[in-house]
């Protein structure tokens, strides 16, 4: 089989696994409390010309996003967020397993626009009953979307003025961050980034690493006992240099961002091989997810070589499904892929 299902399917980075087995035998402190730990912060902060920034490291995706919109909120707040938003479809209810509710707003190919959040804010502030409903406390986005697509520069500023304005948190879901930076194109940088979001993340396990994301408060906004707080979800990981090490390693000679561009570059050749062969796009996305829309025996045929992920019906014989490529993701893997896939008629 090619496998084009996720951008988890392998371990990490042969460069992690490297340093992974080199460090092994060091006895160091726990929870995170170790020298490769205090280096990555470091580096980190530099990357994202942040010297402020307060950075905690977690094991997983679903468990930072619960950890942070919990600990952020107060108890009668919700989280703004896309209807397609991670958070809104793909949690398992684990936002409101916390005790906060989603507040959905339609997307536009996976983005929240920041007019209509203003105007989601603006009605919220002019109910009369406002007291007897969820107070929206947080807006979060993910860069890229749940669609690869990703925002403009000057869509996080207008989005980052909105929450200033009804003075919320913006945070940002960066678990595929690395490849939403090595888009050709994109005017976002990870200083950006940091500037104009409250709290966002670095995805390490969907970019290289065996497991692991980098929470990054940027405002001096960290909550108090943090560290108390991850542990009573329990999610404090003792080990904690197994993630310090991985993202050491990320963030040693751009690591972070080649491995971005490497998954970027195969997206594209995928992108144009398939275009080429006459089929549609979903939308039109710069980063390693491409949403393409195939007839149903074509997709029952090339899911005997090929994995990839169900999307979407499209009509009662099209379906979209989604390919992802990663670090590792091997041209020739593509290539052959390519050579499978036969002509749209």
């Amino acid at each position: 089989m090619i496998l084009f299902e996720s951008d988890y399917t392998e371990g990490a980075h042969p460069e992690i696994m490297k340093r992974l087995a080199e460090t092994n035998l060091e006895q160091l402190p726990g929870y995170g409390n170790d020298k490769y730990c205090a280096s990555a912060k470091e580096k980190i902060r530099s990357a994202c010309r942040c010297p402020q920034a307060e950075i905690f490291f977690l094991v997983g995706g679903t468990q930072t996003n619960l950890i942070v919109i919990d600990s952020m909120l107060k108890s009668y707040e919700g989280v703004v967020a896309a209807d397609t938003g991670h958070v809104s479809t793909h949690e398992a209810g684990a936002i409101e397993y916390t005790g906060h509710k989603v507040l959905p707003i339609p997307h536009v190919n996976g983005k929240l626009e920041p007019e209509a959040v203003r105007r989601f804010l603006e009605i919220f502030c002019a109910d009369g009953n406002r007291e007897h409903m969820v107070f929206p406390g947080m807006v979060y986005i993910s860069h890229p979307t749940e669609f690869g697509t990703l925002y403009t520069k000057h869509e996080l500023q207008a989005l980052s003025q909105v929450c200033r304005e009804y003075q919320i948190p913006l945070f940002l879901d960066g678990a595929r961050l690395g490849y939403g930076l090595a888009c050709e194109g994109t005017d976002v940088t990870l200083p950006d980034v940091a500037e104009l979001c409250d709290i966002f993340c670095i995805g390490g396990t969907k970019v290289g690493a065996l497991c692991g994301e980098a929470v990054i408060f940027t405002k001096n906004n960290m909550p108090k006992h943090f560290l108390t707080i991850v542990k009573q979800h329990g999610a404090l990981l003792a080990k904690g240099r197994l993630l310090g090490v991985q993202f050491d390693t990320l963030f040693t000679d751009d690591l972070y961002l080649r491995i971005g561009r490497h998954a970027i570059e195969m997206a594209q050749l995928l992108k144009r091989g398939i275009a080429e062969k006459g089929y549609e796009f979903l939308l039109d996305s710069p980063t390693n997810q491409q949403i393409v829309i195939l007839g149903n025996e074509t997709m029952r045929e090339l899911a005997k070589e090929v994995s990839f992920n169900f999307w979407e019906n499209v009509d009662e014989n099209h379906t979209a499904v989604r390919f992802a490529t990663s670090w590792a993701t091997k041209e020739e893997d593509v290539r052959r892929f390519l050579e499978i896939l036969p002509t749209s008629v």
